[in-house]
């Protein structure tokens, strides 16, 4: 299921032949044979989690925390894998095209990904603005960051001092 799901998804967004690391954790799905023999059809890297560290990713680990803590999330589970697919691909919509993520500086996953962050940051700047200079005493400090957070990197190589 894995690999047709990975398949698909790159049918979807329509990236083959392009340079990809697949980030997984260590689980039995991601290493088994049958997975690693698609990933290596499509022409994907794997990147698999480091040992005791929960950070790797700091962008999935903030879908799968609050993929956890939603209102909404089943804590008996599914009544059959039919719903619990169609729970998923709701909260995949939710997450992607609603949830504004505090680290993409308010916008949404999809936002940043069609490249509409940096014109919704810039009208929110200028609406910021205005309201500091209409109320300069309800400002103790700058407005908040509507810069567009520009290309993210899984683990980035540190800069030498």
């Amino acid at each position: 299921m894995a690999s047709q799901l990975l398949q698909r998804t790159l049918m979807r967004e329509q990236c083959f032949n392009q340079a990809l690391v697949l980030h997984s954790d260590n689980g039995a799905p991601m290493k088994s044979l049958t997975f690693k023999a698609k990933i290596e059809e499509l022409g994907i890297t794997s990147s698999y989690s480091r040992p005791r560290v929960s950070d790797d990713n700091p962008y999935v680990e903030s879908l799968f925390r609050t993929l956890k803590y939603v209102p909404s999330w089943p804590s008996k589970g599914f009544e059959s894998l039919e719903r619990g697919r169609s729970w998923v691909e709701s909260f995949v919509i939710w997450y992607n095209t609603e949830h504004k993520h505090s680290r993409l500086n308010y916008v949404t996953p999809s936002e940043r990904h069609s490249g509409k962050d940096a014109e919704i940051l810039r009208k929110r700047a200028k609406v910021l603005m205005a309201h500091r200079e209409a109320k300069p005493e309800r400002w103790s400090g700058k407005i908040r960051n509507c810069e567009p957070i520009g290309e993210v990197h899984l683990n980035p190589e540190k800069e030498a001092a």
